[in-house]
C-alpha cells in the first residue's frame, strides 16, 4: 500500500475540506474516526506507562494539569485569559481543580545541560565543513588542538566557550556510546547516535520532543490549517522477514542522508541569522524553531522481542 500523498491529499482523506468529519456525527459526540485514531495512538503510550509503573490514577492527575494548561493557553476568548468556569466548560475538569491547578506553577523540568550541549555539538560536528571530510562525514578528531587541525577541544569551545572541559564531555560520551576512541586516540562520532544508546534521560527527552512535534503537525493538518505541514509515510504489509530487514536498512541509510543534509543547511542558516541579528540589532527580532524527522517502524522487531527464539 502506497501512502506517500501530498499534504493536501492527506488532509482531504483525513477531514475533507474542513474540520467537519465526512460522516455525520451526533451532536456532542466526537468523530468516531478520530476516537479510533486516538485509541490506536495511545496504545503504545500505555504500554510504555505500564512498563514504568505509571498507573491510570497517576495519568489522570497528569492529564488534568495538561487539559487546564492547554485550555488556558490555546483557547482564549477575544485575546483574554479564560475564566475558571470557561475552562471547566471546555475540559470537564471540576472548577475547584481548575482553580487549584491554575494557581500552581508546573514548570517543565529544564533541559539538562548535558543533553543540550551534546545535541549542539553533534549538530556542529555533522554540519560544519571544518569538522567534516570532503563527502560530508564527521572527521575523527584529536582531543587537544595541534596546529591548524580541527580538534575535539575546538568543537567543545564552539558550543560551550570555556565553560566545560572537553575531557568531561568526552568521558560522558564514551559512557553513553555517542563516541569511541580509535587506535590513535582520536575521537570517533557514532553517526547513528543522535540519541545516546545508554542515556535514558537523553532518550526520554528526545522521545517527548519528537513525538510532541509529530503529533502537533498531524493536529495542524486535521484542523485544516494552512499551509498544511508535511506528514508522509510509505506503508506496505504482507512482507517477508527478509524484505522488512532490507527495507529497514534502506530506510536508515536514506533517512540519515536526509537528516545530515537538513542539519548542514540548518546550521548554516542559523549562523547566518545570528550574524544578521547582530548587524541589525535595532530591528525587532523573532526566532522560530523547526523539527524534521523520518521514522521507520516494523512489527518484525516487536515480534522478536515477544519471542526471542524467533528466526
Amino acid at each position: 500500500m502506497w501512502d506517500l500523498f501530498p499534504p493536501s491529499v492527506i488532509l482531504q482523506r483525513m477531514s475533507g475540506n474542513s474540520t467537519t468529519p465526512n460522516s455525520p456525527t451526533p451532536p456532542g459526540q466526537p468523530p468516531e474516526t478520530l476516537v479510533n485514531a486516538i485509541r490506536k495512538l495511545v496504545r503504545p503510550l500505555v504500554k510504555l506507562l505500564l512498563s514504568f509503573q505509571i498507573t491510570y490514577p497517576y495519568l489522570i492527575n497528569l492529564l488534568k494539569t495538561v487539559y487546564v494548561e492547554v485550555a488556558e493557553t490555546e483557547f482564549p476568548v477575544a485575546g483574554k485569559r479564560p475564566s475558571d468556569s470557561r475552562i471547566t466548560l471546555l475540559t470537564g475538569v471540576h472548577r475547584k481543580d481548575v482553580k487549584r491547578l491554575r494557581s500552581e506553577h508546573t514548570d517543565n523540568a529544564p533541559l539538562s545541560r548535558t543533553v543540550s550541549t551534546g545535541a549542539q555539538m553533534i549538530g556542529h560536528w555533522m554540519g560544519d565543513a571544518r569538522f567534516c571530510d570532503s563527502e560530508g562525514h564527521p572527521l575523527p578528531l584529536p582531543l587537544a588542538a595541534t596546529g591548524e587541525e580541527p580538534s575535539f577541544e575546538e568543537l567543545v569551545e564552539r558550543v560551550c566557550r570555556k565553560d566545560i572541559r572537553p575531557r568531561v564531555i568526552l568521558d560522558e560520551w564514551l559512557r553513553l556510546g555517542v563516541a569511541t576512541l580509535d587506535e590513535t586516540d582520536k575521537v570517533i562520532l557514532d553517526t547513528g547516535a543522535f540519541t545516546p544508546h545508554l542515556g535514558f534521560d537523553e532518550k526520554a527527552f528526545f522521545f517527548g520532543k519528537s513525538l510532541h512535534d509529530h503529533i502537533s503537525a498531524g493536529t495542524h493538518n486535521l484542523l485544516n490549517r494552512k499551509p498544511p505541514m508535511m506528514d508522509r509515510t510509505v506503508y506496505y504489509d504482507q512482507l517477508s522477514e527478509a524484505s522488512v530487514e532490507e527495507l529497514q536498512a534502506l530506510a536508515e541509510q536514506l533517512g540519515m542522508q536526509a537528516l545530515i543534509a537538513v542539519n548542514q543547511r540548518a546550521l548554516a542558516l542559523q549562523q547566518r541569522d545570528k550574524a544578521s541579528h547582530v548587524t541589525n540589532s535595532t530591528k525587532s527580532h523573532r526566532s522560530y524553531r523547526m523539527n524534521f524527522g523520518i521514522f521507520h517502524y516494523n512489527d518484525l522487531q516487536e515480534d522478536q522481542v515477544k519471542d526471542p527464539d524467533h528466526g
